[in-house]
């Protein structure tokens, strides 16, 4: 396998939240242009787009070509656009192509961009679009009325989450506290969907979805961009702040009953990067829902199986913890437009192992390991990505 070095130089991402009267081009367009900036760089000297998206055939009507009307709206024209549609995991899986673009010579510098479109005047069609990221059949079978309610907080999750209790135990407040704890990090940042901080109070007497989830343990439906631009290690230039790419993984559902999907693709991905799960000072995972944020402590190796409980009893995953987890907010509270959450995720690990992050820094951030996941096949998890970052 080609592992050329590849580096992050360029980060920029909008505000996450309600944008109902912009356009995905403006949206696009202002996180390209603080990519560019923070690069040094400009349009001219991108070679390729990837851009993902996953709900505007829907939310907006505008399928196929959603990169080409972003990128021609903000000044780019003459280079090869992908348009990745890949669920939630869109932008991670754009990222982990450009990543092979540059290792096979193709082009030299990438631009990377997630743009999502969720808030629109008929509420419906998000609900249309989200449920769409799971196989129909499935979804046609749960009786949920995709109109209405999202079939993986409704369908999916609970029978993970009632398999895991049955397992292990699983208390609500656990979940409730995890809420909480993303809250207080988002607190400190101003590109989060919401910052008011919560009590677990607040969260377990919020509107109850199904079983113990409520209202605040989930994802909110909202619009935002995000964009990152890699270049080849011989490119880097004096004035930049690169940030490496040492592993990168996609995976689709897995048979294996032994070991979880997302637990196979972090080991490809730390195997790619040579690190062991010691080796994370930080990590931005796909909380969904709570309970999705605590299994992934334990699928990415942060702790064993069926400890995730004690790693937020302990306050390990907080903000001066010995392992913060979702410094940003975390879906939850920065907020989670579809398939702008990857390359979200990738800016804010970047602006930790950077030491640009401000009240929210990990001190003495190095190594930081992102998940990200999306879709449902009708068994498992539809697409799964996992990238490992360095100083």
């Amino acid at each position: 396998m080609n592992t050329q070095n590849v580096a992050v130089v360029g980060v920029g991402m909008t505000r996450f939240g309600k944008h109902q009267d912009t356009s995905l081009k403006t949206l696009g367009g202002e996180a390209i242009q603080i990519a560019l900036a923070d690069a040094g760089l400009e349009s001219g000297d991108i070679n390729a787009a990837f851009v993902a998206n996953a709900m505007a055939g829907i939310t907006t009507g505008q399928v196929s070509i959603v990169g080409q009307t972003i990128l021609e709206a903000n000044g780019f024209h003459s280079l090869p656009v992908f348009n990745i549609d890949n669920a939630c995991a869109g932008s991670s899986s754009a990222l982990h192509l450009a990543i092979q673009y540059i290792r096979s010579g193709a082009a030299d510098t990438v631009l990377v961009l997630g743009a999502e479109k969720l808030i629109c005047a008929d509420r419906t069609k998000a609900y249309l679009a989200l449920n769409g990221a799971a196989d129909i059949d499935f979804v046609a079978a749960s009786g949920i009325d995709t109109s209405k309610a999202s079939v993986f907080v409704s369908a999916v999750y609970p029978g993970r989450l009632n398999a895991y209790h049955e397992k292990y135990g699983l208390d609500k407040h656990t979940l409730a506290q995890i809420a909480v704890k993303n809250r207080s990090h988002a607190a400190h940042n101003p590109l989060a969907q919401f910052t008011a901080l919560l009590t677990v109070d607040d969260v377990l007497n919020s509107r109850q979805i199904v079983g113990p989830i409520t209202a605040l343990m989930c994802a909110p439906i909202g619009d935002g961009a995000s964009a990152v631009i890699v270049t080849r290690e011989s490119l880097v230039q004096k004035n930049q702040r690169p940030v490496w790419i040492r592993g990168s993984s996609i995976m689709m559902a897995s048979r294996s009953g032994t070991i979880s999907s997302i637990a196979q693709a972090a080991a490809k991905a730390y195997s790619e990067a040579n690190i062991t799960p010691a080796s994370i000072h930080v990590a931005e995972v796909h909380d969904s829902i709570s309970f999705n944020e605590l299994l992934a402590y334990e699928e990415l190796g942060l702790c064993e199986p069926g400890l995730g409980a004690s790693l937020v009893k302990e306050g390990a995953t907080t903000l001066g913890g010995h392992i913060p987890v979702n410094p940003s907010g975390g879906l939850e509270s920065r907020g989670h437009p579809v398939a702008a959450t990857g390359t979200a995720q990738i800016y804010e690990l970047v602006s930790q192992l950077r030491g640009e992050a401000g009240p929210r820094q990990v001190k003495g951030a190095k190594v930081a390991v992102a998940e990200n996941a999306g879709g449902f096949t009708g068994t498992d998890t539809a697409a799964i990505a996992i990238t490992v970052l360095e100083a």
